[in-house]
């Protein structure tokens, strides 16, 4: 049973900019570029997150995903699957309450390996809460919240 306090704190959490029916499938700005112009690869390397530079890119997935270093850009050209965001670059959090919303650089998590974002640092601290628990939760919702 959620407390008023948790509903509201729910609804806070997801409530940056709606991302709509028909999304792609990877967080992109106007201009197709992945996860704020993020290097995704550092989230791994540095533990932190790195803006990326426009001359060190690479098409994945229908977006355009820049980079910190040619290494990084390359680890991910290597293999793309195992540095991209989980759910698409979208919140996390929000996948597991069956919807989707942007994400910031620096709400994010790795775990098992694998990289989450999330819509806001409070969306986090929520998501962690239970973090195989959502995860599920959003594997279960994902790819179908994008339609």
């Amino acid at each position: 049973m959620y407390t008023r306090r948790t509903i509201f704190a729910i609804i806070a959490a997801t409530m940056a900019t709606p991302v709509f029916a028909g999304s792609p499938p990877i967080f992109a700005n106007s201009n197709d570029i992945a996860i704020n112009g993020y290097d995704t690869v550092a989230y791994f390397t540095q533990s932190e997150p790195i803006a990326g530079l426009p001359l060190l890119s690479t098409e994945w997935n229908g977006a355009i995903w820049l980079f910190a270093t040619t290494k990084t850009l390359n680890m991910f050209i290597d293999n793309p699957e195992a540095y991209a965001p989980r759910f698409g670059g979208y919140c996390a959090y929000a996948a597991s309450k069956g919807a989707i919303a942007p994400t910031t650089p620096e709400a994010w998590t790795v775990y098992e390996g694998k990289l989450y974002l999330n819509a806001n640092l409070r969306a986090r601290d929520l998501w962690r809460q239970d973090i195989p628990g959502n995860i599920a939760k959003g594997d279960a919702n994902w790819p179908a919240i994008l339609d």
